[in-house]
């Protein structure tokens, strides 16, 4: 299986970052052993002073397909659920200034939160789940899937059209404005809706 990351996709995150609003999509990929293992915590890495959350809406694909159309993308999946995307923010601004990958900054150990799935049919409208992110029992991310610059579907096209799709990859769809810095002790919970997701301790 692959992770397949979509970058930029809320407008209020581009601008907290202060990065250009993409024309399409942008792609990033996070190997499996990017995953962090469930139940377990999160170690910050030796080689990063500034690792930040973001909570992200996440798609599992139920079915093989490439070159798919828009309006066939519900066909390839049937759960939905949420997770975080840690990135050594630090890092990745050093290798955005040379122009360089940013696979180091996004896609180390652990970098991959993968919390609970939902079945499709649990919403009554893909495009307008809300979601967020707990640190230290406060709300520091709130999002809406409604106001993603590229919606599920699409995003499952556009992806299909470089990438064929396996059973059991996984789609992270963008994360809402709100992202910032991890500490050791922090406690991050994921919701949807009232819903909660998944649990993580920082180490």
């Amino acid at each position: 299986m692959k992770i397949i990351c979509i970058g930029r996709n809320y407008a209020e995150h581009i601008a907290e970052l202060q990065n250009e609003r993409p024309s399409e999509p942008v792609i990033f990929m996070k190997p499996d052993s990017a995953i962090l293992p469930a139940h377990n915590p999160f170690y910050i890495p030796e080689f990063s002073n500034d690792i930040h959350y973001e909570v992200e809406i996440v798609v599992k694909i139920n079915r093989l397909g490439k070159h798919i159309a828009t309006r066939f993308a519900p066909k390839y999946y049937d759960e939905i659920g949420l997770g975080i995307d840690f990135t050594a923010r630090d890092l990745q601004n050093k290798l955005k200034d040379k122009g360089l990958p940013w696979e180091k900054a996004k896609a180390f150990d652990g970098s991959a939160v993968i919390g609970d799935f939902l079945p499709k049919a649990h919403f009554e409208d893909i495009n307008a789940i809300e979601f967020g992110l707990i640190k230290n029992e406060e709300w520091v991310q709130k999002g809406n899937s409604s106001l993603m610059l590229w919606k599920i579907d699409e995003i499952i096209a556009y992806v299909s059209q470089y990438f064929t799709l396996k059973i059991g990859d996984l789609i992270f769809t963008g994360t809402p404005a709100g992202v910032g810095k991890v500490s050791p002790e922090d406690e991050l919970k994921g919701f949807i809706g009232n819903q909660k997701m998944f649990e993580v301790k920082v180490k």
